[in-house]
């Protein structure tokens, strides 16, 4: 099989006497889509910026192609949060055109000439794929959560990301709204050919989307000492070949695992 596109060895992270995250070993080949589960504050966004770059491991290793991941974003690797990353100053149009200036290293996000005329083409047939051709000359305040959240993966695919990491991002939306954005995020991840990580607290969204589901759990407790262990991924399921009987059993668990987390 070909080399992995992200690799995790023995990989753990701690705050000072606080073990977030430890003895993680995986494996994810280029166009997988993984969805992370489990209860709050056992290390699943911690696991996303560690691949973005923005925390480092403190201990094992995180490759990327076989290299340590670098100690800061880039261009490959992508990232959409729950919270609308936007500029309230810019319409949906300078939103996108402004990311593809940054990824050029303007400090300023902005384009002239031929660059801006290529940039805004491009942005235009991004805004496009995600359904905003109809808002391109509107301000963030006048769009609808779905819209801000379109907004935001289309700010972050322009930059042809080879890595998407998605962090709730269709945790604030309303049920009906959340399934067309799962049908649009399955779609732009086959037609950019992505690998994306999703975390989400919703089982079932784990289970619609991807190709495999992570849960982040402690092998080890300590009731006196909560943060004395960290988690570990405890299962790593094929969707779509995992029965009723699992669903449950994991639904159950979570339930437990949240409850048990927010007591702590």
């Amino acid at each position: 099989m070909n080399q992995p596109l992200i690799e995790a060895r023995q990989l753990g992270k701690q705050y000072g006497q606080d073990i977030i995250l430890e003895g993680v070993n995986t494996q994810v080949h280029e166009g997988e889509f993984v969805t992370l589960v489990g209860a709050s504050g056992c290390g699943k966004s911690t696991f996303l910026k560690m691949i973005l770059g923005i925390e480092q491991a403190s201990s094992g290793e995180l490759l990327l192609n076989g290299d340590t991941i670098p100690n800061e974003p880039g261009p490959d690797r992508g990232i959409v949060f729950q919270q609308y990353s936007v500029f309230p100053h810019m319409t949906v149009l300078e939103n996108v055109i402004a990311a593809k200036g940054f990824q050029k290293a303007s400090l300023t996000g902005y384009l002239f000439g031929k660059e801006r005329r290529l940039a805004q083409q491009e942005a235009t047939e991004m805004l496009t794929q995600v359904g905003l051709s109809h808002a391109l000359k509107r301000y963030p305040h006048e769009l609808s959560g779905g819209m801000k959240q379109r907004l935001a993966i289309a700010q972050a695919i322009i930059c042809k990301p080879r890595i998407l990491l998605l962090d709730e991002p269709f945790g604030a939306l309303d049920p009906g709204i959340r399934g067309d954005m799962h049908t649009l995020i399955l779609d732009l991840w086959k037609a950019h050919n992505l690998t994306i990580f999703m975390v989400t607290h919703d089982l079932k969204e784990g289970f619609h989307l991807g190709t495999r589901l992570w849960v982040f759990d402690k092998i080890r407790h300590d009731p006196q000492a909560p943060n004395a262990y960290g988690a570990s991924i405890t299962y790593d399921l094929p969707v779509g070949e995992s029965d009723t009987r699992t669903y449950d059993d994991l639904h159950q668990q979570l339930t437990h695992q949240q409850q048990t987390s927010e007591k702590a």
